[in-house]
């Protein structure tokens, strides 16, 4: 199963960036994404930025994660 995961945008590189959920940081691509920026968020797959949100639909989708991550846990 491949899951994408909703990253924000913290520093960019040309078109590499790093990107932050739930306190982890990852090294991400940028090549699909135009005119990335800082404090953009971004769905994550396989270490590539695929798509760019916007703050209110991505604010639901890690609270989506995290209530996944509390059932597992249980």
């Amino acid at each position: 199963m491949c899951l994408a995961v909703p990253f924000e945008i913290i520093e960019i590189d040309g078109k590499n960036g790093v990107g932050i959920y739930a306190g982890v940081r990852k090294n991400i691509r940028l090549d699909f994404i135009k005119n990335p920026e800082i404090g953009q968020f971004v769905m994550v797959h396989a270490g590539f930025a695929i798509e760019v949100l916007d703050r209110e639909q991505a604010m639901m989708d890690v609270e989506a994660f995290a209530e996944m991550e509390e059932a597992l846990m249980q």
